[in-house]
């Protein structure tokens, strides 16, 4: 990869940690929100799931329901989904299903502790946080070449980032040590990287984000 795409590539790279408690539901006066239903939060339901199985954009549910930090919904919430008709229960955080239909993979087991979108220090997460013991392999989402493999983004540890040929990337970082270089072909669930801890963080875990040119996207959207 040039330095000049690196360094572009890089400088839109962030994560964070949710602050702030959602609210409930507050239904405004649109159309487009008049129609739909209530969904209860189970346990280990995140709102990106809920949006997924009901198959409705994150963004509408957000303004539905007047929430200011998605990350922290509550077991017991009300949640209003527009333009659903009938209840769906979201699967958990971590799914037991190795690749989804967008063919990517959960790169390390663990629990999903900052989400897409949720803000700390003023900064906006552009990916997912999953704990992880430090030291756990990190395995690439899909197959495609290392385009990037480098300590050298402040507050990240070493990072890699992973070219998949369609116009879409993945990005692993904190991580204490790569285990691919630039350049590199990997497969799909190869190991990569060991995951280590970041200095945005106390918690050891995996920053991973997926990135469709060069605008990150959500991950719950491509992942099982």
């Amino acid at each position: 990869m040039n330095s000049v795409f690196a360094v572009v590539f890089i400088s839109l790279l962030c994560g964070g940690c949710a602050l702030t408690p959602g609210a409930r539901h507050v239904v405004p006066g649109p159309e487009l929100y008049s129609r739909g239903i209530y969904h209860i939060v189970s346990k280990d339901e995140t709102l990106w799931r809920i949006a997924k199985a009901y198959s409705v954009d994150i963004n509408n549910i957000i303004v539905a329901n007047n929430i200011s930090d998605p990350s922290l919904i509550k077991q017991g919430q009300d949640i209003f989904i527009p333009g659903a008709k009938n209840h769906i229960a979201a699967v958990p955080v971590v799914s037991d299903e190795r690749v989804s239909k967008a063919g990517y993979a959960w790169p390390v087991r663990g629990s999903v502790i900052s989400y897409f979108g949720s803000i700390s220090n003023h900064v906006k997460n552009k990916g997912v946080d999953i704990a992880a013991p430090a030291g756990s392999p990190v395995v690439a989402s899909r197959a495609g070449r290392v385009v990037f493999s480098d300590d050298k983004v402040k507050g990240m540890g070493k990072t890699l980032i992973i070219d998949h040929g369609n116009g879409y990337s993945t990005l692993y970082s904190y991580n204490t040590e790569n285990l691919v270089h630039s350049g590199e072909y990997v497969q799909q669930n190869q190991v990569i990287a060991k995951s280590g801890c970041s200095a945005r963080s106390r918690q050891a875990s995996l920053h991973f984000q997926v990135r469709k040119g060069c605008e990150p996207v959500n991950p719950y959207y491509y992942l099982p």
